[in-house]
């Protein structure tokens, strides 16, 4: 939050010079201070955030690449008249023990071109599959390691 409040306080000033950061660098913390004291967050809360930050951006990367290959593979399954379709609902379970971690997988899920997700309780996901062969493998997937990952 305090990069955060330092950041916005030289995007509003349109400018930087010397004065605007050292008068942000004093704003910022005296709005962190005020954040601190009276919305139940700490200078530990902070420094798990960052620590975070690299499993976050490397959780994006791969989300976005998964998005690309299942796009290519959606399509090349709608140009190619050979195989035939057969949907499928798979079911499976994670470890993921946050509700928070269980909802990024259930979204991941659902923004992959080709699945969907129906169903989530608990630890036990029902996703709506395109093709037999997007449902293999759900529950080990890469998405669930990065997110676990983001867990601790």
């Amino acid at each position: 939050m305090y990069l955060l409040y330092f950041l916005l306080w030289v995007i509003f000033n349109g400018s930087f010079t010397l004065e605007i950061g050292i008068f942000g660098l004093v704003i910022a913390a005296v709005v962190f201070a005020f954040t601190c004291k009276f919305m139940d967050y700490s200078v530990k809360k902070e420094l798990e955030i960052y620590r975070k930050i690299f499993w976050g951006i490397k959780y994006i990367f791969v989300l976005v690449i998964e998005i690309v290959k299942a796009n290519f593979g959606v399509i090349h399954m709608i140009l190619t008249q050979k195989e035939e379709v057969e949907p499928v609902l798979a079911t499976f379970h994670t470890e993921l023990k946050t509700p928070e971690g269980r909802a990024f997988l259930a979204n991941a899920i659902t923004l992959t071109p080709g699945t969907i997700t129906v169903s989530l309780e608990d630890n036990r996901y029902t996703v709506h599959c395109l093709d037999e062969s997007m449902a293999e493998g759900m529950n080990e997937s890469v998405f669930v390691d990065y997110i676990e990952k983001l867990e601790k």
